[in-house]
């Protein structure tokens, strides 16, 4: 089984009050609430759109340098540095799992399913996942910046394939996108569940979805 990261094992605190508070607490700089978030919406735009950058730590770290001077441009204030700005930015990337993660990852992987996540993100997927305590749940990951292309293109769901060692026949993807997850899977010859957290609206075409990770084995269990 491969699995989408963000959005479906898990999610992120909004980073705006977090860059507030960080700033504050080291350069004494109240940047506003209004404007760290909408400072860091911009950041993240920047990031999604360079995210590939990121292949290896060296590059890694270039590429939170220009996010970095995104944010620091957007907040407008000439006072803060770089330096203060990154780590502040850095601090302020709260990745934490949902609560169904965990559980079901590990009836998942009692039912006998090799578990790959496969997400578009850099090099720091691994981290990510360890820090959220699902790395040792999983039996391989695949970022988009280790493949050099993102989801939705099919080479990302390939690597994924190579990784769990079975066809795209023998796959199920599970993903919150409906154009990187499950198009992109289905373009690989994946079967593809689409993952509708917080009430969101279900699909039109009246294809599965599930609204919890705790319902994946007994769809997985129904589709075998």
């Amino acid at each position: 089984m491969l699995l989408d990261s963000f959005g479906t094992l898990v999610g992120m605190d909004p980073p705006g009050p977090h860059l507030r508070a960080e700033l504050r607490r080291l350069s004494g700089v109240d940047v506003g609430e209004t404007r760290a978030a909408e400072a860091f919406a911009t950041e993240i735009d920047h990031y999604l759109a360079h995210h590939l950058e990121g292949r290896d730590p060296d590059s890694l770290d270039g590429l939170r340098d220009r996010c970095a001077e995104v944010l620091r441009e957007a907040l407008g204030h000439d006072e803060l540095d770089q330096a203060t700005v990154r780590s502040a930015m850095l601090s302020s990337l709260r990745f934490t799992p949902y609560e169904d993660s965990a559980p079901a990852l590990r009836e998942l992987r009692g039912m006998g399913l090799r578990l790959v996540v496969c997400s578009n993100w850099d090099c720091s997927l691994r981290e990510v996942l360890r820090e959220a305590g699902l790395l040792e749940l999983v039996d391989g990951v695949v970022s988009s910046s280790q493949v050099g292309v993102d989801k939705p293109d099919p080479a990302v769901f390939d690597a994924a394939l190579e990784t769990a060692g079975v066809t795209a026949e023998e796959a199920l993807h599970v993903g919150d996108s409906r154009r990187a997850d499950i198009e992109g899977a289905r373009a690989a010859g994946i079967t593809a569940v689409l993952v509708v957290r917080d009430g969101g609206a279900p699909p039109r075409t009246g294809e599965p979805f599930i609204r919890s990770l705790g319902e994946l084995p007994r769809l997985v269990a129904s589709l075998s």
